[in-house]
């Protein structure tokens, strides 16, 4: 592919990895030399809760980023994506998610890596976490190199980093003071040591500084003087100064965060200066939003982890909702997954069809990083769900019953994914739509209008039994024979008097699966009162 189509691609991605292109220019016209030096690309990661979609988007995304920096360099300049786990932050709050959480109350301050896992897989609540978010990573086939914060301070990798911050104290405390209230100002220092005696890490004023020994005073929790080496892992950073210092540390040349960033982010960036580093190329995107329309916590738990979408979900899904709008807020809640898995599907037959122009801004370009599989299901998640309701299918067995009627060459062993889309719908089926079904009586136009429906369907000439097109122009004739000024008051009808929701894929491709005579008794069961 010419290299002026991606030069010229309007997907965020490509936008994104021309600003890191114009980065190395810069760094070029100033005599800065990398050698064999990667790209980094970073994501961080806080493993205080639970992992939530929002903290894997980061990863998605800066990898859809990569890939199309690597596309626009044609591979010969090397990358690399680190994810940083901030594993040494001190646990303030017990996450109400996790087992027996009385038993980490005594264990509040202290650094994730030094608290027990309440789960008994992981020497430690921060390796407990940091091996969920591992295997999501190792899930999606991501290629990174994993950090934690706690080994890079205590292995020494941010030793020349700390002592260059302790050199460059005051200049970091003249950056950060004027952001802080009267009261914080009096006692901040960027530097939080780790407590001797209890372990914690402790939120106290520095009695002083020492650059030339390499060390900090502070008191403390017993009232003790103490002064300990910046090196080692024996204190850590503030984490608006971690944050720059890592970008520093690091080499980092492009970060994205959330839009709860925004304001700090200049922060980072001249701390990062006073350290000798070079700011990354940035990319804020907006947070996730729950049902209520709050922001998504970890430490609420008010989220879809990973393992919930993947429950009722191909990852591709997943990984098409990060993709699209990074810059919109979004709600993630249960009720977007059918949407999106769909949607993707829809990319993907897009793709034989699209120039090599249009594939690029192609959501599965990004998703697959320009190799997408040519699998398109024959029918639509919707309408399995669909399926699933009308049948009241408990396996997915029943619902091949239905898709072998409308594909005859289609089966499980050949079709896999097909085969798991199924599965996806009956578990979604269960747990999300069969629980808030609200079937309602019909009023006597649509009574009128969905016997008469019922007779031409048992009417239906076997050659037109699966023409869902056919079967959609029959259904539209009745509602305007019926005088539906708004015939999608009709459909909305079907679907609330016979399948007890709102709305629904075209009505007409669902007959043609399950069937003109068991949509028929399907109606006649509805009108009977007997679906409620």
């Amino acid at each position: 592919m010419s290299n002026d189509l991606y030069m010229s691609a309007k997907a965020w991605p490509f936008e994104q990895a021309r600003q890191i292109l114009k980065r190395l220019d810069i760094e070029k016209k100033r005599g800065i030399e990398r050698g064999d030096a990667p790209v980094v690309f970073e994501t961080g990661y806080g493993p205080s809760g639970l992992p939530h979609i929002g903290t894997f988007g980061e990863v998605v995304r800066t990898t859809m980023v990569r890939n199309a920096f690597i596309a626009l360099t044609s591979g010969k300049v090397p990358t690399k994506l680190i994810c940083v786990s901030d594993d040494m932050d001190g646990m303030r709050k017990v996450p109400p998610t996790v087992p027996n959480p009385e038993s980490l109350e005594q264990y509040l301050q202290k650094p994730l890596t030094d608290v027990p896992d309440p789960f008994g897989t992981h020497d430690s609540y921060g390796a407990h976490m940091n091996a969920r978010l591992r295997a999501f990573l190792d899930g999606f086939g991501f290629e990174y190199e994993f950090l934690s914060a706690t080994e890079l301070y205590r292995t020494g990798r941010y030793d020349k980093f700390l002592l260059k911050a302790l050199e460059k104290f005051d200049d970091i405390m003249a950056v950060m003071l004027p952001t802080l209230g009267e009261e914080r100002r009096a006692t901040y220092s960027p530097f939080l040591p780790i407590s001797p005696s209890s372990g914690r890490v402790l939120y106290v004023p520095m009695t002083s500084v020492d650059a030339q020994a390499g060390t900090i005073t502070f008191n403390d929790e017993d009232g003790a003087e103490v002064t300990l080496p910046v090196t080692g892992g024996h204190v850590k950073l503030q984490w608006k100064p971690d944050f720059g210092m890592r970008w520093a540390a690091l080499g980092v040349d492009f970060e994205m965060f959330g839009k709860d960033h925004q304001d700090n982010a200049p922060i980072y960036s001249r701390i990062c200066k006073i350290l000798g580093g070079q700011q990354p190329v940035q990319y804020v995107y907006e947070l996730f939003l729950d049902e209520k329309g709050e922001k998504i916590s970890k430490s609420k738990g008010n989220g879809i982890s990973v393992e919930d979408w993947l429950k009722y979900a191909p990852a591709e899904s997943l990984s098409l909702y990060n993709f699209a709008k990074p810059r919109a807020a979004k709600k993630l809640y249960f009720d977007v997954i059918p949407k999106n898995v769909d949607e993707y599907f829809q990319h993907l037959d897009s793709w034989s069809r699209q120039d090599e122009k249009a594939r690029l801004s192609n959501p599965v370009w990004h998703i697959h990083n320009g190799n997408p599989p040519s699998f398109v299901p024959p029918v639509s998640f919707a309408l399995l769900l669909n399926l699933v309701s009308a049948a009241n299918a408990s396996d997915k067995d029943i619902l091949w019953g239905f898709i072998q009627r409308y594909a005859p060459e289609a089966n499980p062993s050949d079709n896999p994914a097909l085969d798991d889309l199924a599965s996806y719908a009956v578990r979604y089926y269960q747990d999300f739509v069969k629980p808030n079904k609200d079937y309602r009586a019909a009023t006597d136009q649509e009574r009128a209008a969905l016997e008469d429906l019922v007779g031409r369907l048992k009417a239906v000439p076997e050659a037109e039994k699966a023409d869902g097109e056919a079967l959609q122009t029959l259904i539209f004739s009745v509602g305007k024979d019926h005088e539906f000024e708004n015939l999608r008051n009709w459909f909305k009808a079907i679907y609330e008097v016979c399948l007890g929701q709102s709305q629904g894929p075209r009505f007409g491709s669902f007959v043609a699966i399950y069937g003109p005579d068991e949509t028929a008794q399907l109606i006649e069961d509805a009108l009977a009162g007997k679906m409620g």
